[in-house]
Parts: C-alpha cells; sequence; structure tokens
C-alpha cells in the first residue's frame, strides 16, 4: 500500500484508535462508496484486497510484496468472486472477511507490544460494543452517527424479541431487558423474560440470536436450530425442526 506511513499503535487505546478508523473505512467502502468499491474490483485484474486506512479511508490493491508482511492481510482475490454471486452476497462476504482481518491486525498489535491478559480483555470489550461490518452491512444493527454513544448505550439499544414478529423484519432477535424498547408494553417483557429454548431448555438469555416458530409459537436459539441472522432475513415462515416433521408426515 503506498502513501505516508501510520503511526504505530502501543496501547490499548490506540490499537483501538486505529481498529475504528480502519472499521470506519471498511464500512463506507461496502456502504456510501459501493459504487465505487465495486467498479474497482475487477475480476479481469490480479488478485486484489480491500484495505481499511487508520485515517478512515479505504483502497482497492494488490498485496503487500514483503514475506511475511507488517501487517496481516486482508482476504485474496475478492474481485474474483464479483461476478459469480447476487451483490449483496459478495458484499456480505467481503464484510465478513473484513471484520476477521480487522480482528487480525488488532490483535497483531496486541501481541507485538505484549497486552497482558487484563489489557486483551480489555481491547475486546472496546472493539465488541462496536456492531460489525457484517451487521452494518447486512442491516441488522443500525451504524450509530456518535461510536461514543454507542459505546455507552449499546446494551441498551438491541429491539425487543416481540417487535421482530412482523412478516417484513427477521424472525431472528437479540433478547433485550430494555424496557424502554418494549413497544408491546410489561406483560411482553415478562413473556420474553421467562422464554426457554424449545431445543436445549435453557432460559432466555441477553445478547443472543433467537428466532420464534410461526407454527408453535415456542422460541429457539438460532444456534440451536442451526439458524444464522443472514439466513433468517429470507424466511417468511419459520417452522421449527419439530413442526417441519409433523407437517412432512401428514
Amino acid at each position: 500500500m503506498e502513501g505516508v506511513p501510520h503511526p504505530i499503535p502501543r496501547t490499548v487505546e490506540e490499537v483501538f484508535n486505529d481498529f475504528r478508523g480502519r472499521r470506519s473505512g471498511l464500512i463506507k467502502a461496502l456502504t456510501t462508496d459501493v459504487d465505487k468499491f465495486y467498479q474497482q474490483c475487477d475480476p479481469e485484474k490480479e488478485n486484489l484486497c480491500l484495505y481499511g486506512l487508520p485515517n478512515e479511508t479505504w483502497e482497492v490493491n494488490l498485496p503487500v510484496e514483503e514475506v511475511p508482511p507488517e501487517l496481516p492481510e486482508p482476504a485474496l482475490g475478492i474481485n474474483f468472486a464479483r461476478d459469480g454471486m447476487q451483490e449483496k452476497d459478495w458484499l456480505s462476504l467481503v464484510a465478513v472477511h473484513s471484520d476477521s482481518w480487522l480482528l487480525a491486525v488488532a490483535f497483531y498489535f496486541g501481541a507485538r507490544f505484549s497486552f497482558g491478559k487484563n489489557e486483551r480483555k480489555r481491547l475486546f470489550r472496546m472493539i465488541n460494543e462496536l456492531p460489525t461490518i457484517f451487521e452494518v452491512v447486512t442491516g441488522n444493527v443500525k451504524q450509530p452517527t456518535d461510536q461514543h454513544a454507542n459505546h455507552n448505550s449499546s446494551g441498551k439499544s438491541k429491539s425487543s424479541a416481540k417487535s421482530c414478529q412482523s412478516e417484513s423484519e427477521s424472525k431472528v432477535v437479540k433478547m433485550s431487558a430494555s424496557k424502554d424498547e418494549d413497544e408491546s408494553g410489561e406483560d411482553e417483557e415478562d413473556d420474553e423474560q421467562g422464554a426457554t429454548c424449545g431445543a436445549c431448555g435453557d432460559s432466555y438469555g441477553t445478547d443472543e440470536f433467537w428466532i420464534c416458530c410461526d407454527i408453535c409459537e415456542r422460541w429457539f436459539h438460532g444456534k440451536c436450530v442451526k439458524i444464522t441472522p443472514a439466513k433468517a432475513e429470507h424466511i417468511k415462515q419459520y417452522k421449527c425442526p419439530s413442526c417441519s416433521s409433523k407437517r412432512a408426515r401428514v
């Protein structure tokens, strides 16, 4: 990559600021600058990578020539898959790889400068307060306009499980403990708090993806029924494994 070298982050706060800057650049490439990004990923060109830079910009470029590289490298050859799949699926794939690359770079710095257990834990906690690039690109989480405000309020901003029962929305939810965003009232909140997974039997827990069967109206962990947030977006009426097998036998 060309340009003026960026300062090397050495503290937890500096590594997090580096992470946040690179993340902002990658989100721009996959959202507001998506047309420009799409054009630059010409499948006829050589292996290309998407780089996020600490100054909140991005660039599509060839991988660095030095081996091993100074920093972990992003996914190679993202341009080759561009015309072989739907644009939204391709962007989602690039987003997932970008999330992985950001974590690799952040914890590379942590290892290089000998972060201890508490420092690594603090760094991950700060990173985890931000929505992933995949969540922003797929629309599962609204992109915060003020990331500092998001850092303070992310635990209270998850949507209520009951608000996801509309057909126009995904049936997957992050169960929320917030009363302010429960538009259905206290009765529904009590019902939500008492929910148990129809597959594993575990009780309701915050920060987990859940999905409701439209037939028996039981709730399930997405991981227990092998339903991801991305997959749930395309399900108009969800049937749990038990209800699906019953209908098959009729």
